[in-house]
């Protein structure tokens, strides 16, 4: 029993640890489309995300004004790797994956390709700079980033 103890003390402990690894992305986080990259006519439109995290779950809320008009987006993620299902900004129903992986979240989004019977992969990878004032969020297809978004902590 002891053994038991010590053994399941050592994997609680241990366990702590990675988790000390992950970045806080909790707090508010405004869009800076001059550090961002391949942003296209999103570098006109402002971005500020609020993101909360309780044990895996993390919660994204996304408020964006474009030409006077503003949208809301939320998006739920579980950093333990269970699926959830988000809707993305374009409005396609996607199941989503994430996971830590060297202090970076990785998230794969999933939703049906416009061929039926086909479906589109994007990855998502969200960091956080080393001072905790600088969260990136970077974009990729086939393995090929196509936009780095960069957002400062409020």
């Amino acid at each position: 029993m002891k053994s038991f103890m010590t053994l399941l003390f050592a994997m609680i402990l241990n366990g702590s640890v990675f988790a000390a690894d992950n970045p806080a992305l909790a707090g508010t986080w405004v869009f800076k489309a001059d550090k961002s990259k391949g942003v296209g006519m999103m570098s006109a439109v402002a971005i500020t995300t609020d993101i909360s995290q309780n044990g895996s779950l993390l919660k994204i809320h996304e408020t964006t004004v474009s030409q006077g008009r503003e949208q809301k987006h939320d998006s739920t993620y579980d950093t333990a790797g269970a699926p959830k299902t988000n809707e993305s900004p374009m409005g396609d129903s996607s199941n989503t994956v994430s996971h830590w992986e060297n202090g970076r979240l990785i998230t794969t989004w999933t939703a049906p390709g416009a061929v039926a019977g086909t479906s589109v992969v994007r990855t998502e990878t969200r960091s956080v700079s080393p001072d905790g004032k600088t969260m990136t969020v970077e974009w990729s297809r086939d393995g090929k980033t196509s936009m780095v978004m960069v957002f400062e902590r409020r």
